[in-house]
């Protein structure tokens, strides 16, 4: 039978004998070879130590071994007859939290050392808070240098009171206490005869048989989607890691966020097909029926699904030296998925020390804070506290790739117009006003169309700001109207005069807006127009909903590409000016996201093409199109 696998992590402040404890494990289990070993006891004779120094084999850095103290995360395994054990030895000073966050993340225990002369620390607790944060199933107190304390069952006794009575402010459901000396051994792998007040198991042997099974989420299944498998007409399957619960052949699923249901067909590994899949492992899943999946895509249980939404409150540790901006769109990584995200709000930021609550406007490294993000794109996820595996996510800077921060989604997050808007199904939809009927216009479209020599369309040009809309739509119009064509330009600060004076720029705004400017656009379709619309239209369902209420090859959505910087930096209105000011608020680009097409009819960049050249570029589409004639 495969041995079981207990990821850990370790932290304590310095000089607690972290380092020491873990190299007495390796050491103790036969896991050092002996060249490392011997390189260990060299190190320590330079140092002038008359023992070997086991924290040598952990403190890997140049600057760890000359301060003694850990700095960057270090990783070990190793096992026993019995388990097999990765442990994240983690730096417990307040400057390196984000390392102890990055560390912890997958942790299945948490090892907290105290050292017994000094007692419960302020570096302690917070330690402590961030194995509740973090949500680690269980956490093991060892009290060590029990030693230079002469082994005193006082001692520890006090430690234990004081550590248990501020952990019950905190989430955490499992502790055990285990006095050592990492030292000399004691309780480390055997029970120390120093000891015999103390009737526990000693460490090794708790983490031996300390039940970790049960921490999974087995009830919830999960499945994002990795890679689509395709390597013949026959099979089509779907690669991914299952994160939570399980699946069997033959049980109804749905996907997200289609919504399209099917049974799952079969799941193959690379050691065969199962009848069964669990959470944790990498399978393959074929369905009875062909549905279009992709990456990012989400399987789960028809009757059991997560929350779907693309605004979430999360619990984030900063970890860039750069600070948090609410203006600037990161990448937020959650499950196979990746997305646009915004910082919308800081709540306020924790001290780690006293656990207080305090008001920011940004975040510097290492500093953790209840936030509001923003996604360009939904996210299919659970609560971080039933689920860890779909209730966490990093965000990365488009620039420099680098991960900014780790987060742990609490809920989704709702404000009194999202509540509203739902109370009253006003998601978007066509609507019209009771006792009317539609009346059918004397000349048909298709006569008017042939008089004029082309075909109606509606032209929908979508892009940040300044990156160029107008200025195409204003020659394409011009363009179209000397080769005679029947044209109408509608554009989005123009209607806002009139026919949509009454709306702000909330979401809820911003939809309804492009809602009556798709019905408008609609009327003059019928008369045989070539409609062009510009506006930026930042929400990809929004635009789905102009083209769905049009027949199918009419609608013509033009992705006016630029980088958003270049916009920022043209600016004719100093709009983003006064956005990063704050006196424009849920401003694209800035404090709003956007969604840009997944498969447009046409991509142009106004960055490298001139609007003469975009114009012919759409001139040839439409052509091509059937749209306009040869």
């Amino acid at each position: 039978m495969e041995k079981s696998l207990l990821r850990l992590t370790t932290s304590g402040s310095v000089d607690d004998g972290k380092s020491t404890l873990i190299g007495r494990l390796l050491f103790e289990t036969k896991c050092v070879y002996e060249d490392q070993l011997a390189a260990v006891h060299k190190a320590s004779q330079k140092k002038g130590l008359a023992e070997t120094d086991l924290a040598l084999l952990l403190d890997g850095l140049a600057a760890e071994r000359e301060q003694g103290i850990t700095i960057d995360v270090a990783y070990r395994y190793f096992e026993t007859p019995k388990r097999k054990f990765i442990i994240a030895d983690c730096p417990g000073h307040e400057q390196y939290t984000r390392n102890m966050v990055t560390g912890a993340s997958t942790a299945q225990l948490a090892l907290i050392l105290i050292d017994a002369r000094n007692g419960v620390l302020t570096q302690s607790k917070r330690h402590g808070f961030l194995v509740s944060l973090l949500q680690i199933p269980h956490l093991v107190v060892a009290v060590n240098k029990m030693d230079l304390m002469d082994y005193r069952e006082d001692v520890y006794n006090d430690i234990v009171a004081e550590y248990s009575a501020f952990s019950e402010k905190l989430d955490i459901h499992d502790i055990t206490y285990i006095p050592v000396s990492a030292l000399k051994g004691d309780n480390v792998v055997d029970k120390s005869p120093n000891m015999t007040w103390y009737q526990g198991f000693p460490l090794l042997k708790y983490l031996e048989s300390v039940h970790v099974a049960a921490d999974h989420n087995l009830v919830d299944f999960r499945f994002p989607v990795q890679y689509v498998i395709r390597p013949h007409l026959d099979f089509r399957g779907y690669a991914g890691r299952v994160s939570s619960g399980t699946v069997r052949v033959g049980e109804e699923i749905a996907v997200l966020p289609s919504g399209k249901t099917s049974r799952v067909r079969g799941v193959t590994t690379f050691d065969g097909e199962l009848d069964e899949a669990f959470v944790t492992q990498s399978v393959v899943l074929s369905l009875e029926d062909e549905i279009d999946i992709s990456r990012g895509d989400m399987i789960v249980r028809k009757n059991n699904l997560p929350e779907v939404g693309n605004r979430v409150e999360a619990i984030i540790c900063w970890m860039s030296e750069e600070a948090s901006s609410e203006s600037t769109a990161y990448i937020l990584k959650h499950t196979t998925k990746n997305t646009k995200a915004f910082i919308s709000k800081i709540n306020y930021k924790i001290d780690v020390n006293t656990l207080h609550r305090e008001q920011a406007g940004n975040l510097t490294l290492n500093e953790i804070a209840r936030v509001e993000i923003r996604t360009a794109q939904p996210l299919f996820f659970d609560a971080y506290d039933s689920n860890r595996a779909t209730g966490s996510f990093i965000l990365i800077d488009p620039h420099t790739n680098l991960t900014v921060a780790g987060g742990m989604i609490r809920s989704a997050s709702r404000d009194l117009e999202s509540v509203t808007a739902a109370s009253l199904d006003q998601h978007i939809a066509r609507k019209s006003s009771t006792n009317v009927t539609w009346q059918s216009l004397s000349t048909a479209r298709r006569k008017r169309e042939d008089r004029q020599g082309h075909r109606a369309a509606v032209l929908w040009l979508t892009g940040y700001s300044g990156s160029g809309k107008s200025t195409i739509a204003k020659a394409l119009e011009k363009r179209l109207f000397d080769m005679g064509c029947s044209t109408m330009l509608l554009d989005g600060d123009n209607v806002r005069h009139g026919l949509c004076g009454d709306l702000g720029f909330s979401d809820r705004d911003r939809t309804e807006n492009i809602r009556r400017v798709g019905e408008v656009a609609k009327l003059f379709f019928e008369n045989g127009a070539l409609a062009i619309c510009t506006f930026i239209s930042p929400f990809r369902e929004d635009r789905d909903f102009v083209r769905g209420i049009m027949e199918p090859g009419r609608f013509f959505e033009v992705f006016v590409k630029c980088d958003l910087e270049v916009c920022k930096r043209r600016d004719p209105r100093g709009l983003y000016k006064k956005a990063a000011a704050g006196e424009i608020k849920q401003f694209t680009g800035i404090d709003s996201p956007y969604e840009e097409p997944v498969h447009p009819e046409l991509t142009v960049e106004t960055d490298l093409e001139s609007a003469d050249q975009i114009v012919e570029s759409i001139i040839g589409a439409l052509r091509e199109k059937g749209i306009l004639g040869g």
